[in-house]
């Protein structure tokens, strides 16, 4: 199979291209600034902006299967226009398309969100991905939209570096009531690799089993790296002008019922 991931440089694109190479399928990965280091990936430079520079890059691949995991939290044209290219260019081209959204789409009013809630986003990004869903079932209407959480592994996500930096004196703040599904970027792109087959069509929800706050989480990280979880500041989300949702809880039962991959929670591969 012929698969090409954009944002393949990122940290769950990284995960994706290296997996679906040592899983024997012919990888391209994209990359805007510099590539990624899997091993077994074409490194393709794409900027998803460029619509044109889009289509033609797809069409020259030639994917079976594109998988689309770029974003930018703070471009809207990254996010939302891009991923709009990215629906355009498989919609010309063929193939099947797997688009990775975030549970960013959710207000947290329900606090627990099914596949078939509708998004009610309050921040700038939770529209940019709740409009990035439209322009995808608009223009791929088999596509497979997968909604996800916090990403991270065994070292190199974000929120790892983050807690990192603050257990060493960095000014900052984890907040306690800020809850989310962190899933390992393992779990996560196996998910997405399952989902890339014909019956991968419609909404899905692949997050972690347990519900932690961004706080909680840090303390996870710092046991398991042998650092003072103490040295972590903690403080309320609630409290700050930060616009955003407070607790969204992706209920992936449906989704883990089709998967052969099981979604551990935090609690469990943190230790």
């Amino acid at each position: 199979m012929r698969v090409i991931v954009v944002g393949g440089s990122g940290f769950l694109g990284s995960e994706l291209a290296r997996r679906a190479a040592a899983d024997g399928h012919q990888v391209a990965a994209t990359f805007l600034t510099r590539p990624g280091q899997a091993r077994g990936a074409e490194w393709l430079r794409l900027d998803v902006r460029d619509r044109a520079a889009v289509a033609a890059r797809i069409a020259e691949f030639g994917p079976d299967v594109v998988v689309n995991a770029a974003y930018r939290p703070s471009d809207w044209v990254t996010t939302a226009v891009g991923a709009a290219h990215v629906a355009g260019a498989v919609s010309e081209s063929g193939g099947r398309l797997v688009h990775v959204s975030s549970d960013a789409v959710f207000s947290g009013q329900a606090v627990v969100y099914a596949e078939t809630s509708v998004p009610d986003p309050i921040s700038p990004y939770g529209a940019a991905k709740a409009a990035a869903e439209v322009a995808v079932r608009a223009m791929v209407p088999a596509a497979a939209i997968v909604r996800t959480s916090l990403i991270v592994g065994d070292g190199g996500s974000s929120h790892e570096a983050f807690a990192h930096a603050l257990a060493a004196g960095r000014e900052g703040v984890l907040f306690t009531d800020d809850v989310r599904c962190p899933v390992h970027v393992a779990d996560l792109a196996a998910a997405l690799l399952e989902l890339t087959g014909p019956d991968g069509a419609g909404v899905h929800h692949v997050a972690g089993a347990d519900a932690v706050s961004r706080y909680e989480l840090g303390c996870l990280i710092a046991r398991r790296d042998g650092l003072d979880p103490a040295r972590l500041p903690s403080g309320t989300r609630a409290a700050t002008d930060l616009r955003g949702p407070l607790d969204v809880r992706l209920d992936c039962r449906v989704t883990q019922a089709r998967l052969r991959t099981r979604l551990r929670g935090a609690r469990e591969f943190m230790t």
